[in-house]
């Protein structure tokens, strides 16, 4: 069993409320093979919410406390973000998964970029919180872009 992004199953969970459905990974959904989740959603943030990214590193900076994570409009959601990937992670090792499929650049669940924290759309080499979460408990992350 894999945990999978629950956008990239068709929910409107994304910060401006849209998906970023892949019909390929709806099917491993329809065959019972991934258990969605939203960390962001998890740990109380509203959809839609302002865009967030992690300002001073990436998930792993923000797990040791050194980075936090502000929104667009300067509000730090720091404890938001730590809380759902808490939670996904609780879920995540409730079902014995052992991998994860996770949106890319997202700053949950980004596994090989995030944005840089500048909200100027550049991408740098990073992992988001709930992914570096996931990998610091044994869980492989992978995500829809490189899937194997």
């Amino acid at each position: 069993m894999k945990m999978i992004s629950a956008c990239l199953i068709g929910c409107e969970c994304r910060y401006d409320q849209k998906s970023c459905l892949d019909q390929e990974l709806e099917q491993l959904l329809r065959e019972g093979k991934v258990i969605p989740v939203c960390p962001e959603q998890l740990g109380g943030l509203p959809t839609p919410r302002p865009p967030a990214e992690i300002v001073g590193g990436d998930g792993f900076d923000v797990l040791d406390g050194n980075a936090r994570i502000v929104d667009q409009k300067g509000n730090d959601v720091t404890e938001e973000f730590l809380m759902g990937a808490q939670q996904a992670l609780k879920l995540a090792q409730t079902i014995g998964a052992t991998s994860a499929i996770l949106k890319e650049n997202s700053p949950s669940c980004g596994s090989t970029f995030v944005y840089d924290g500048t909200f100027s759309g550049k991408k740098v080499t990073g992992t988001g919180l709930t992914a570096a979460l996931f990998r610091r408990n044994g869980i492989d992350v992978e995500s829809e872009q490189n899937r194997g």
